[in-house]
């Protein structure tokens, strides 16, 4: 089950139903079982707090992956900073839905198993966003 939450904002997340569909798609197409997924979009203060307590991080973040699968099943939490997903969107000069939804998908994809510590995780990790962006685009337009 793919639950979402906000967390210290007021925030209205457009096309939850065609989303976890698509999670639910590339959870499946990494051959695992969807378990239980909760995202939980918060602001940067609130991601901060969570990245210098659990990670020894001190800095902003857009996302944090807490990967809780086991025997198959993808079971996790994403924590967002809508905030920063604003910011990266208006850098990298994206739309803010693109860039929440590439974010949204690199959490998933932690969970599946694949990284970005070196760079051909990193080429292998922007490809398989990539493939799945375009998977989104195409459902939507069903």
């Amino acid at each position: 089950m793919i639950r979402f939450f906000n967390k210290d904002i007021k925030f209205t997340l457009k096309d939850k139903l065609l989303l976890k569909k698509w999670i639910k798609e590339i959870v499946i197409s990494h051959n695992y079982k969807l378990g239980d997924i909760n995202i939980i979009l918060c602001d940067d203060p609130s991601i901060l707090e969570i990245n210098t307590q659990f990670l020894g991080h001190d800095y902003y973040t857009d996302i944090i992956t807490f990967d809780y699968t086991e025997n198959g099943y993808i079971n996790g939490e994403l924590y967002i900073s809508i905030d920063t997903v604003r910011a990266n969107a208006e850098e990298y000069n994206q739309s803010f839905p693109d860039e929440l939804h590439r974010v949204i998908i690199h959490g998933i994809l932690h969970l599946c198993g694949l990284d970005d510590h070196c760079d051909s995780d990193i080429e292998q990790m922007r490809n398989a966003e990539n493939d799945a962006l375009i998977r989104l685009n195409s459902m939507s337009l069903k």
